[in-house]
């Protein structure tokens, strides 16, 4: 009887120590923001990216200075106008400015879409590597190290170099 209590709590014990043994998965962790700036595609979208937003800083610019000129110039001739038309130039300049905000407002609009629209397949194509590469190395979680994802990593395997040579760089 004693033996069989024995064999029992040892098979228990075992059987315990197999099944934590299973549950017990790998856990990697990469800075995907890191890897995501150092990828050539990201170079050109921002340089993409501040292409366009020159452009349309330059526009705002050039719209600014000729709202300010026409400013200068309705003031100069404010004295030898009318009431009636010094009404019609400060609507008009009124006007002016609201078509700038408006403009400011799209082109930034603009902007986060065209940011959006470059960075997708770039974003899709590093999660693609990351789920490659944890996958083939038989990692059942990988974890986001980048700042502000609130992951602190003590231990576990940095799958950034082993990305970055699966997408070739």
């Amino acid at each position: 009887m004693k033996h069989l209590k024995n064999l029992l709590l040892t098979t228990a014990i075992i059987l315990a120590c197999s099944f934590s043994a299973q549950a017990q998965s790998k856990v990697a962790h990469i800075n995907t923001q890191e890897l995501v700036d150092s990828m050539p595609e990201m170079k050109s979208a921002k340089s993409e990216l501040e292409k366009l937003a020159k452009t349309y800083e330059t526009d705002i610019q050039a719209m600014a200075t000729e709202l300010q000129n026409k400013i200068k110039q309705y003031d100069a001739e404010s004295s030898t106008k009318t009431d009636e038309e010094n009404a019609k130039r400060l609507q008009e300049v009124q006007s002016m400015e609201q078509s700038i905000r408006q403009y400011q407002a799209q082109a930034q609009q603009d902007l986060q879409k065209k940011e959006l629209d470059l960075l997708r397949p770039i974003t899709e194509k590093a999660k693609d590597a990351i789920l490659k590469v944890g996958n083939a190395q038989g990692f059942d979680y990988i974890l986001d190290s980048s700042p502000g994802q609130g992951v602190i990593m003590a231990n576990g395997k940095d799958l950034l170099s082993d990305v970055k040579s699966e997408l070739g760089f």
